[in-house]
């Protein structure tokens, strides 16, 4: 069979972390524009989001934890099975993943391809498609092999392997595309072969928890808007899995404190390069496509240059447009709730 195939060069090759950025800078990023809110709060909705962690029984600090935490979790979520072509075995991961913390397949929601315009679903800018890609690496190439002919889980009574062999998990197609399928349309033969698939882009991510914070005030669910802090992220705009990406993660990781990435001066001054929300409005996605367009044109280099002063550059710009980023989400959630 095919996967039995694939040579150790790609085990090797896909076995560092190539999320965006990293559990652990998601949530520092959510924390942070709490904290900034907190230090500002002439300027920003401070007072509305205090109130609001009083009415979920929380302190300030509380609330900017689960916030934070919700924006990790996205990274876990059990939403996304693809299938053995042949076997119609259905998976939410790479067997070769397994043990090097590698993302499981929900990851490829989580882009906004700022290299191409419009997808066939009809967004301004797609998410992550093998075939629309304008820069790659080794990964993105070994896994389209690896994954070549496998399915997105449609349910039982859906797509199968040969002889209608199908060990359904959950219904990707019916759930998890619908959910982020928002303005747009899609057909399932756009998902019946991974390598041709175009994955809706994570301001549609976005858009669905808004939409679902506003329908229920859950705190949770509001934190889960933030994981689109993604956008933030070059690799994620740029669009590819691989060209340095894990390894750019575990730097912001490792040096957000030491080189203060998190400058309260430079959030200051990213919070005036975004447009802020119409507050009779409640679609965010013109705030979050903002983002990614800040974040591919000022951040390739990233995926090319390993040096220190080159990242640093790029970090002290993305990182506190994050966490402005967040700061406008949260003003305007404060408001629209």
């Amino acid at each position: 069979m095919k996967k039995t195939l694939i040579s150790a060069a790609f085990l090797v090759a896909c076995s560092s972390n190539v999320h965006a950025f990293s559990q652990e800078t998601h949530k520092r990023i959510v924390i942070d524009a709490v904290n900034y809110m907190q230090q500002h709060p002439s300027t920003t909705q401070y007072a509305a989001l205090a109130s609001y962690a009083q009415q979920n029984n929380m302190t300030i600090t509380q609330l900017g934890e689960l916030l934070g935490q919700a924006a990790y979790d996205v990274d876990d979520f059990e939403d996304t099975f693809f299938c053995g072509a042949i076997t119609g075995s259905c998976v939410q991961a790479p067997v070769w993943g397994a043990a090097e913390s590698i993302v499981k397949y929900t990851s490829y929601w989580h882009f906004q391809n700022h290299t191409q315009g419009a997808d066939q679903h009809g967004n301004d800018f797609g998410g992550y498609n093998y075939q629309k890609l304008t820069v790659w690496g080794t990964v993105d190439n070994l896994a389209a092999t690896w994954l070549k002919g496998d399915y997105l889980d449609d349910g039982k009574g859906g797509e199968t392997g040969w002889f209608n062999a199908d060990s359904s998990k959950y219904n990707s197609y019916g759930v998890t595309e619908a959910h982020y399928r928002i303005d747009s349309q899609s057909s399932y033969s756009m998902y019946d072969d991974f390598e041709e698939m175009p994955f809706q882009p994570i301001d549609n991510l976005g858009q669905y928890w808004y939409q679902s914070y506003l329908q229920s005030g859950n705190p949770q669910i509001l934190g889960f808007v933030f994981h689109t802090t993604d956008l933030l992220q070059p690799h994620h705009t740029w669009t590819t899995s691989d060209l340095n990406h894990s390894s750019w993660e575990s730097w912001v990781n490792e040096y957000y404190d030491q080189e203060n990435l998190n400058d309260p001066a430079l959030v200051t001054q990213a919070m005036t390069t975004f447009a802020a929300l119409d507050t009779q409005s409640t679609d965010v996605r013109p705030l979050l496509t903002q983002g990614g367009a800040f974040s591919y044109a000022q951040g390739g280099i990233v995926l090319n240059s390993e040096d220190h002063y080159d990242r640093l550059d790029t970090a002290k710009q993305v990182v506190p447009h994050a966490i402005a980023m967040v700061v406008h989400l949260l003003n305007h959630a404060m408001v629209a709730r």
